[in-house]
């Protein structure tokens, strides 16, 4: 290698290493109320007066953890009038899982254009827990939590590429439109990082499960899906993928919003993962209709 070329490399290398750095700063740190809820889920008896206060503090999380107490997902309750309320109607793990979703929302409030992103998430995120109970996983049970909280971090890294470079809404068009290239491969070849490793680092960053953050960086990666990749995927994330890729594409086809195309270069890999037949597709999204599935955000 040149002189001219050494010096090419490393400043395209300093110039990818900054770039990266300033997206780390960029991700938002874990907020400590869901530590304080993990702490006491680890006791045998968790103190919910001790949560109450530490919920309380915020008051647009409190308010919206006893809209979805409230909500028929959890059977309408009337009773419902306290945090400590909610905190019983739903049980710990439901309670973390909706704070931390509520709590990605917003700390990504400064963020413009991102409303149809947040509910479509939250949307994906409801037909995948919906479809945990309809496409069982066989080497242990799934709770429709676990895939709930995946879906909602799958793309976390979207927001944070938004809010690093302005021109981000035309690559994400360009992406989405694209047949043939990984979705993820276009955001490399513009910024030299994508949404999916973002997102990855974001899920560290909030302690998410390994199985959750090896999810959320391979979910584009077709070769890796399918378990040939150089980095081998569990079973049980290549599950999440694939739930979350299948109920996108329901939450799509339903309501005509979007015309992402990774379906088409996916789909096929994430059948094989979840053992479904296109005859068995086609009954379980009749039947998402028949059980109620929303459709839009339940709050």
């Amino acid at each position: 290698m040149t002189e001219a070329n050494e010096s090419a490399a490393d400043s395209e290398k300093f110039v990818l290493a900054l770039r990266d750095e300033l997206i780390t700063i960029g991700i938002p740190p874990r907020p400590k109320v869901l530590l304080s809820i993990e702490r006491e889920m680890r006791r045998e008896e968790p103190d919910y007066s001790v949560l109450e206060k530490v919920i309380s503090l915020d008051v647009g999380v409190a308010a919206s953890l006893l809209k979805i107490a409230k909500s028929p997902l959890f059977g309408n309750s009337a009773n419902v009038r306290t945090i400590k309320d909610a905190l019983q109607v739903l049980g710990l793990k439901i309670v973390a899982t909706a704070i931390a979703g509520l709590s990605l929302r917003k700390a990504f409030a400064n963020v413009p254009n991102l409303e149809r992103f947040w509910d479509a998430s939250a949307c994906v995120a409801q037909i995948s827990a919906w479809l945990t109970s309809q496409v069982v996983f066989p080497a242990r049970p799934i709770r429709p939590d676990e895939v709930y909280t995946y879906g909602l971090f799958r793309d976390a890294g979207i927001p944070v590429l938004l809010s690093n470079f302005s021109d981000y809404l035309d690559v994400l068009k360009v992406a989405n439109s694209e047949a043939e290239q990984p979705f993820t491969r276009i955001e490399d070849q513009e910024y030299g990082i994508n949404h999916a490793l973002i997102g990855a680092k974001l899920a560290k960053e909030w302690e998410l499960p390994d199985e959750h953050r090896n999810a959320i960086e391979f979910h584009h990666d077709r070769v890796t899906i399918q378990g040939d990749g150089a980095t081998p995927l569990s079973d049980v994330s290549r599950y999440y993928i694939a739930i979350a890729q299948l109920a996108e594409f329901f939450h799509q086809r339903a309501t005509q919003k979007s015309h992402a195309l990774e379906w088409n270069k996916l789909g096929d890999v994430c059948l094989a993962c979840l053992q479904l037949t296109p005859e068995r597709v086609e009954e379980l999204y009749a039947q998402m209709f028949v059980d109620g599935v929303p459709l839009r955000p339940e709050f």
